[in-house]
């Protein structure tokens, strides 16, 4: 009798040990479909799906869990949390002065870069300046919006208000279209990221 006991409580303890942690669960997660198979076999667990964006949510937890990657997993206290899915994208500012190689030669641009980047110097704005001499008939006085990706502006555009700062005044041309801009950034990137995470009482 004694030893059939012993071998129950054995097994039992077997039982436990071998029982995967919500960690090694999480771990095998990759997707939505197995996050959801996981809320619905564990209830016990009180598991859950956050979503989280970058400067809307703003507890403490909220903030480290916006720091992850997705696939990260790590615990707080007695609770478990995985980053399942997310997305990130920067977005960019600028006003610009647009100088078309079509109908001005290399020393008309020249001699115009100069003379902008003087009246710039002396405190005209960039909207003044803009409005007096783009030469694409925009209505936003050289204000790009927020823009990410090359078929909102030219790659080689975009490229160089990536690599500037806040305030920077520099030059960008697009020799393949004889295209010459006179930039301004105007703002600080602005970094967009949202997460999906399953959350789990448990280590």
């Amino acid at each position: 009798m004694k030893t059939q006991l012993l071998s129950l409580l054995l097994l039992a303890a077997t039982s436990v040990i071998a029982q995967p942690t919500v960690r090694e669960q999480f771990e095998k997660i990759t997707n939505m479909q197995q996050a959801q198979k996981f809320i619905d076999d564990n209830p016990a667990l009180k598991p859950a799906i956050l979503h989280l964006e970058l400067g809307r949510d703003s507890s403490r937890i909220d903030i480290r869990l916006l720091q992850q990657n997705v696939g990260d997993v790590f615990s707080v206290g007695y609770v478990t949390y995985k980053v399942v899915e997310g997305t990130e994208s920067v977005n960019y500012r600028a006003n610009y002065i647009f100088l078309d190689g079509g109908s001005l030669n290399n020393a008309e641009i020249d001699s115009l870069k100069k003379v902008i980047l003087d009246k710039a110097s002396k405190g005209e704005t960039f909207v003044q300046l803009s409005d007096e001499y783009t030469m694409d008939g925009n209505t936003t006085h050289g204000d790009t919006g927020w823009f990410f990706g090359p078929e909102m502006m030219p790659k080689e555009f975009q490229d160089a208000v990536k690599n500037h700062k806040f305030g920077d005044i520099f030059f960008v041309d697009v020799p393949q279209n004889q295209w010459h801009y006179i930039v301004k950034k105007t703002y600080n990137d602005q970094v967009t990221k949202k997460i999906t995470v399953l959350r789990a009482n448990g280590r």
